[in-house]
């Protein structure tokens, strides 16, 4: 039986999430990592040491879970304006697509696998994406890139940081969702939906300005300035 360089008790964890809600389940049951200094991009097997996982690793570990499952390990960058990206893994039953994902925002993690089309399981994402300051900011996604590319960098059970996998997600063709005349109609975010995929969330201030993302001047909501935030997904 193929172990992908996991320990006997590494193995029996991820083999317990054998189905996508499973994978959920867990993903919601970890503390999001909000480690800054420095950045962490854990493998799957440090995401089980640590306890705790952000929206890229916990993509990454719910990719090898679908790996042990005989799911394919496929994850999509959702890439932003004026905010961070998301990074989903995918997977598809009866021919459709579903999602599961970790997210301190409510509204960014699991799907059923209802939705026909990659674009439709995308766009059930846009109501729910905004930075703190109420902007709409989801604008593209990515192919599903199969994470079996990087079996030879031992992804799953490194004992290193796999940057190597956001780095490439960052640097392939993303398809566009919008046009300019629809980004200009765009309408703020609503307010009792602002509220309710803020439920659970905790706005996480750091001492580096430079750790930002780029947020317009002005707030419309809270009172922690946007360079002092970090919009983690």
């Amino acid at each position: 039986m193929e172990t992908w360089g996991l320990s006997r008790a590494e193995l029996k964890e991820l083999q317990r999430l054998r189905t996508p809600e499973r994978v959920q389940k867990f993903l919601d049951s970890l503390p999001y990592n909000h480690d800054t200094r420095p950045h962490t991009c854990f493998s799957p097997r440090q995401v089980l040491r640590h306890g705790r996982a952000h929206c890229m690793e916990g993509a990454v570990l719910a990719a090898a879970a679908f790996r042990l499952a005989g799911r394919p390990p496929l994850v999509v960058d959702l890439a932003a304006v004026r905010d961070d990206d998301h990074v989903l893994a995918v997977f598809r039953e009866g021919g459709c697509w579903g999602a599961a994902a970790k997210s301190s925002y409510s509204g960014l993690r699991f799907r059923d696998p209802v939705y026909r089309t990659l674009r439709e399981l995308v766009m059930s994402y846009f109501p729910h994406y905004y930075n703190p300051e109420g902007e709409k900011t989801l604008r593209a996604y990515s192919r599903p890139v199969n994470l079996s590319r990087f079996d030879p960098r031992g992804w799953i059970a490194s004992e290193e940081d796999v940057w190597y996998i956001p780095e490439y997600l960052a640097s392939i063709p993303h398809t566009r969702l919008f046009t300019p005349a629809q980004i200009r109609r765009l309408t703020p975010m609503d307010t009792l939906l602002y509220d309710a995929g803020m439920v659970g969330r905790t706005i996480h201030v750091v001492s580096d300005p430079a750790l930002g993302p780029k947020i317009p001047h002005r707030l419309r909501r809270g009172q922690v300035a946007p360079a002092r935030v970090e919009a983690l997904r």
